[in-house]
């Protein structure tokens, strides 16, 4: 099967894209958080939109260079690489998210303020 044509389709384009959107919708949340967390946490709100932020290039990263090896698996024949890494790292963004909306939500803190 090597050197056989693949699906011409946009397969792997509309996953890149859709990588894309997701580490950017991390990015936007890691840097709201800096400033909706700072009533609550202070000048560890910075320390959390930081590390969101390495989370998210990170991510970033990772997506670019699974979407090479799909593309190289595709054209050649190989077997796609698998998703788990990347799969986990929006898992665990996604639950830091949800745990700091539980903290902000149980300690009564008004972030935005008028």
């Amino acid at each position: 099967m090597t050197g056989a044509l693949f699906d011409p389709g946009l397969q792997p384009e509309r996953t890149r894209l859709a990588w894309r959107r997701t580490t950017l919708t991390l990015l936007v949340g890691a840097v709201a958080s800096t400033r909706l967390l700072a009533p609550l946490l202070g000048a560890w709100a910075l320390a959390v939109g930081t590390a969101g932020v390495v989370a998210c290039l990170a991510l970033w990263s990772g997506a670019n260079r699974r979407a090479r090896a799909v593309d190289r698996a595709l054209a050649t024949g190989e077997h796609l690489p698998g998703a788990g890494p990347a799969l986990l790292a929006v898992a665990i963004a996604t639950a830091s998210a949800a745990v700091l909306g539980v903290v902000v939500v149980a300690g009564g803190v008004t972030v935005l303020q008028p």
